[in-house]
């Protein structure tokens, strides 16, 4: 019997039709396209309140339903309302001492937590987590109580005391969750073998962790910062006697016939100083990754 020897070439190859493929190119193009489309309006309805804000920062007119004519005007008089200054001012003020010492201690908590048994971190993650996922009005009002547990002591205690501890309790888990990530990035003997060199353990902490772990506390901060600045409903709850900062100042004057158009110059402001700093950031840290690279 003579054997027959397999030979690719004298059977036909089937294609991917044979099979029941189809291409479904226009199909494809469809959803090329819908993807496209879908892609700007959500980009457009991210920045369609920034857009509305910017233009309306340029109208001469007051109203926001008609833009009369374009003018600097409102830039050039940002800052001539007094209760608009103070607002801004306490906002800044609010914000920046909340976030310091929040990044401070929290930071200082991380890595506690870090070095503690696995049990005993997992739980306080846990208990880290909850003010994260709890309701600004719940924490606005649980505030609001226990600080007017002290009035019979002090009846101005609202103010700026009441919100700037406020702002630290709620910003705090932030920089623990920012923080931890980063620690379990570096050696965990980098600790014990500062302290076998004789360093100490608060030294050992600021010169050899602290360094270690610098991109989390900075994207912390700046996480912990931005949302200090811009919140409004446990500010709302924990300020008092006056003290205003820029979102209570906004909310109290939307009953007047029209918002001080300052409001949007410096909203306009605030946001082109913001992406300018990013940008600058990414560019000093672009330069600073390509010197790096050329060294190696």
């Amino acid at each position: 019997m003579e054997n027959k020897i397999y030979n690719p070439a004298n059977y036909e190859r089937a294609t991917l039709e044979e099979y029941g493929y189809k291409k479904y190119k226009s199909l494809k193009i469809f959803w090329s396209i819908l993807s496209k489309i879908l892609l700007i309006f959500a980009i457009f309805m991210l920045y369609f309140a920034v857009i509305v804000i910017a233009i309306q920062s340029f109208n001469s007119s007051d109203s926001t339903t008609e833009f009369v004519s374009f003018t600097f005007d409102n830039y050039i008089n940002m800052f001539s309302k007094r209760g608009l200054n103070s607002a801004i001012f306490n906002t800044f003020k609010t914000s920046i001492f909340a976030t310091l010492i929040a990044t401070a201690l929290g930071t200082l908590v991380a890595i506690g937590t870090f070095y503690l048994p696995p049990k005993i971190k997992n739980r306080l993650t846990l208990l880290n987590n909850i003010p994260l996922l709890n309701a600004d009005i719940v924490t606005g009002t649980s505030l609001m109580i226990i600080f007017s547990i002290f009035l019979p002591l002090n009846h101005k205690i609202f103010g700026f005391w009441t919100i700037l501890i406020a702002h630290i309790y709620f910003i705090f888990p932030y920089i623990i969750l920012s923080v931890l990530p980063k620690m379990k990035e570096i050696d965990p003997n980098m600790l014990d073998a500062s302290l076998d060199l004789g360093v100490k353990p608060f030294k050992s902490v600021l010169k050899v962790i602290i360094p270690a772990i610098k991109g989390g506390i900075f994207s912390g901060l700046m996480l912990a910062f931005t949302i200090s600045f811009e919140d409004f409903v446990v500010g709302y709850f924990t300020t008092g006697n006056g003290y205003n900062t820029l979102s209570i100042w906004i909310y109290n004057s939307i009953g007047r016939k029209s918002l001080f158009p300052g409001v949007y110059a410096f909203s306009t402001s605030l946001t082109l100083l913001t992406i300018l700093g990013i940008l600058i950031y990414y560019f000093v840290k672009g330069r600073i990754g390509a010197k790096n690279e050329k060294k190696n």
